[in-house]
């Protein structure tokens, strides 16, 4: 691949990962409530999606999607009834503990991988950004078009985790600096959960 055309692909990533957008928010607001480690395993289960994503534009779901805008209503709305979800089973643990039961066991590491998965690959606007932005810089010319789609959907899989990463550990530091009371800290990631959902379906 061209140098001078990867550098642009690398800056164009940078500037769409650098906006806030529902990744940062869910991994950010995960950091905050939950810790480093488990908005890391947040944000591989983001880069899994992503790679689904990168996938299903490669065959062509992403153009079916945007040609049936019926299907593409029936994922947003399945997307944020799962967000919606999550956020009610947060806040129901949240008052069984404040009830004074058993706090409840933390969750496994596969649960928040899982949940990271999910909440970007029910996210369509993710799909249909794969599928306009990567061709821009896939050129005929420059060598078999599978190859060419394989290593950048390979440089946006990893940018993506590396700027996840980055907002995780940054959002932890600041975390452990600033304590919110605790009855508000236990309402901000399903607050989240609401404003994504939110997000999704008027998107």
């Amino acid at each position: 691949m061209d140098p001078t055309v990867l550098l642009m692909y690398l800056a164009a990533l940078a500037g769409v990962y650098l906006l806030p957008g529902p990744d940062m928010a869910l991994v950010v607001a995960t950091a905050g409530a939950r810790g480093a480690r488990t908005a890391l395993v947040t944000a591989a289960g983001i880069a899994l999606s992503r790679a689904v994503h990168v996938l299903l534009s490669g065959v062509g779901l992403a153009a079916l999607l945007a040609a049936r805008p019926g299907m593409l209503e029936a994922v947003k709305i399945v997307g944020a009834a799962y967000l919606l979800y999550i956020a009610f089973q947060l806040l129901r643990a949240d008052a069984r503990q404040g009830a004074g039961h058993a706090a409840p066991a933390p969750a496994p590491a596969r649960a928040y991988l899982l949940r990271g998965f999910l909440t970007n690959l029910l996210n369509p606007k993710a799909l249909l950004f794969c599928s306009l932005f990567l061709p821009q810089f896939v050129h005929p010319d420059a060598g078999p078009l599978p190859l060419q789609y394989l290593v950048l959907g390979l440089v946006l899989v990893m940018t993506g985790l590396a700027f996840d990463a980055a907002y995780a550990l940054s959002a932890s530091r600041i975390g452990r600096r600033v304590r919110l009371p605790s009855r508000l800290g236990r309402f901000v990631l399903p607050a989240v959960f609401v404003a994504l959902a939110g997000r999704l379906v008027a998107g």
